[in-house]
């Protein structure tokens, strides 16, 4: 399957499908498309696999885009301002990535809930308890708030991230917290308790600008109700 990401901020994805091929996306991820396509709705897994995908920031049912001619093109735009990242996921490669990042998939992807095996991570890491679990194999696409950083981390090797900052990782990646030290730097650091941390070996993608900073930025300059 090809595709091609075009712009910078507000970016899109154009999915190029040969007769035959398919891509599935949530209910109403789909921009426009191009051709001859056949579009279908239905909720894989039945309700526990809806319900799963619910609680992971994704919708209940799904919608696979298949082309009936000999070419067509399917366009997905991200929900905010962003980056589109393309993974091609090898049999049982699995990444692990943030609530509502999942975009769009080759058929074959299975995408399920993750819920965080630690408990700090989950009250302290900055996106709750549960996020998605993307396994291949196939391309699979992401939308990511602002502009995006990929790392490799070797084995053992460790990264401290604002919590926000982490947008997705591989399944071989631990993810985990630890406590800011120093009294100072709790008061007046900005940065909170706790940093999270991420663990190689495996893969990395970290955010420039999440939603959620960008929401409290966007709040503090509106006009005080009186």
């Amino acid at each position: 399957m090809q595709y091609k990401i075009t712009g910078t901020t507000m970016q899109a994805l154009d999915v190029l499908l040969q007769q035959g091929e398919s891509v599935f996306t949530e209910a109403g991820g789909m921009a426009w498309y191009r051709g001859s396509v056949n579009m279908e709705t239905n909720m894989p897994g039945g309700i526990l696999g809806g319900l799963g995908r619910a609680v992971s920031g994704e919708s209940l049912f799904l919608t696979t885009y298949k082309a009936t001619s000999e070419k067509a093109v399917v366009t997905f735009t991200p929900e905010a301002p962003g980056s589109i990242v393309a993974v091609e996921l090898a049999a049982g490669q699995t990444v692990i990535a943030q609530r509502d990042a999942f975009m769009c998939a080759q058929q074959g992807v299975q995408l399920a809930v993750h819920f965080k095996q630690r408990l700090g991570a989950g009250l302290f890491g900055g996106e709750g308890f549960i996020l998605q679990k993307v396994t291949g194999p196939g391309a699979a696409f992401f939308e990511i708030d602002g502009e995006i950083r990929e790392f490799e981390l070797s084995d053992r090797e460790t990264i401290r991230i604002d919590p926000g900052h982490i947008a997705m990782f591989e399944a071989t990646v631990r993810h985990d917290i630890e406590r800011v030290k120093g009294v100072a730097n709790v008061l007046f650091g900005g940065e909170g308790l706790f940093l999270a941390t991420l663990t190689g070996p495996g893969k990395v993608w970290l955010q420039t600008m999440p939603l959620n900073n960008l929401i409290a930025k966007i709040a503090s300059r509106m006009p005080k109700s009186s």
